[in-house]
Parts: structure tokens; sequence; C-alpha cells
């Protein structure tokens, strides 16, 4: 479940949003005070906050600019305040988003289910980069040390494959049945081939392989 904090001080809006967001496997702990707002973000894990900029004791632009300097948390702004001022601000000093009242609930959802998949996209991409072999989901390139591979594509396809099934044991009938580039009448041996390429353009030394291993009587194993 989605787990979002909202600092609100219009209590019946903030009742509104919360019963909408949770149709949707979104929590909400709504907050109208934004001390109350930056305690909870340091004791507590939040997904994404959703931020009103008219608040008492503080105004949200200077919340917002708190937050940021605690966590990165995705932060969406939602205020009646319309001014492009207050829109260009907000964005500067972190905001995600800017989503001026009033607006359709449904709306709200579609922001933050946009914000969600961006960062959860480029933290999948920051984990992969940092292994020595990746692959990259938008350029649909294989990379070694940050240098693209030279492949063709059923050698593409199998190191794809087994860079999906990264530590699982792949089987040779396995790549023949799920690889595209590779011919449904293919042999092992031809299976056998094309990974012994893959293996010279990664460097891999056959007899003690860094990235392909050979699992005896069952197919191979790579690890990233």
């Amino acid at each position: 479940m989605v787990k979002v904090l909202m600092i609100e001080d219009d209590e019946e809006l903030a009742e509104i949003l919360t019963e909408y967001l949770q149709r949707f496997n979104i929590e909400v702990e709504s907050v109208p005070d934004p001390f109350v707002g930056l305690s909870e973000l340091e004791t507590k894990r939040f997904d994404l906050v959703i931020l009103d900029l008219t608040l008492p004791g503080m105004d949200g632009l200077e919340v917002c600019e708190q937050i940021r300097k605690q966590t990165d948390v995705p932060i969406i702004i939602s205020s009646a305040r319309n001014d492009i001022t207050d829109k260009i601000i907000g964005l500067e000093k972190g905001a995600d988003d800017y989503l001026p009242k009033p607006y359709d609930p449904r709306e709200l959802v579609a922001r933050i289910k946009t914000i969600l998949r961006r960062i959860g996209r480029e933290k999948a991409e920051d984990e992969g980069k940092k292994s020595d072999l990746y692959l990259d989901e938008t350029t649909k390139m294989i990379y070694l040390h940050g240098e693209p591979l030279n492949l063709t594509a059923a050698e593409y396809g199998i190191l794809a494959y087994l860079l999906e099934h990264a530590n699982e044991v792949v089987s040779r009938e396995d790549l023949i049945y799920n690889v595209d580039a590779v011919h449904e009448e293919s042999s092992l041996k031809s299976i056998d081939v094309i990974i012994s390429r893959i293996r010279h353009k990664l460097g891999d030394n056959p007899k003690n392989p860094r990235f392909i291993r050979s699992v005896r009587g069952l197919g191979y194993r790579l690890t990233p």
C-alpha cells in the first residue's frame, strides 16, 4: 500500500481526499499543522507528501524547503494559490508537481501514480547501474562497465533474458522458446555457440567465468 502524508489545514477537504484515495490503495495520514508534519517525516516512512501552501504558523513554500532538506520524498503541492510565482518557487524548492485547487480527485490520483512510477523506474535504473553488467530499458542497450555492448539480435536476446532471470538457472530450452531472435528449430549446440560469443564480448574466462556460468546438465546462470 502507498503511504502518503497530507499537510492540509482544510480538514473537510482532507477527509474527502483521504476517503477517496483509500479506494486506490493509498493510505493517507493527514495533519493540519506543518510542524507536526515535519515531525512525522522524521519518524515515519512515507512514499509521497501532499502539501498545502496556506498553513498556520509556517508558509507552505518554507515547509517544502524544510522537507527537501531532510528527505527526498516526492512532494505534490496542492494549493488554491494560483500565482505562477508560487508554482515556480515551489518547484525550485524541491516540489515534484503543483496541482492548483480546485481539482478533480482523480487528477490527484493520476499525478501520484505518475510520480511514483517515475521514482520507481529511476531507482531501478540506479540500482542496475551499480552492477558491472546491466540492461537499460530506455535505450534497450546492454552495458558492461558503463559501455554499450555490440551484440547481434540473438546475442542481445539471450543476454537480456539471462539478465531478466539473473541468479536463476536457465536451460537451453528456455532460451530457444523464449528468445524471439532464436529460431525454435535451433539446436542446443547453437545456444552454446551463442553463449560462447557472448562470453567473449564480456571478456569472460570460459574456465572461470565472471558473469555466465555453466550448470552441468541444466543450463546457464548469470550473475551480474
